[in-house]
């Protein structure tokens, strides 16, 4: 499992990642203080506090390279 922070300000960002994540067959986790949503879930997306960064736990190792640079305009660096 890999944990990384990422950003999701606006409605379209949502959307954005929503999709890109769809592509994979991996677990995807959203961790916002004591909740966690599945990743794949724009209803359970918008419940979160999107104004500041949020933890996004990959449960992958095979293709974690191509998960990595799917996620690059959503991470927090």
């Amino acid at each position: 499992m890999k944990t990384v922070k990422i950003n999701l300000g606006s409605i379209d960002k949502v959307k954005a990642f929503v999709n890109d994540i769809a592509k994979f067959d991996s677990d995807f986790d959203l961790v916002s203080g004591r909740y966690v949503i599945d990743a794949k879930s724009i209803m359970g997306i918008f419940s979160l506090d999107l104004s500041k960064p949020i933890e996004l736990n990959i449960h992958s190792e095979d293709d974690i390279d191509a998960v990595m640079e799917a996620l690059a305009p959503y991470i927090v660096k």
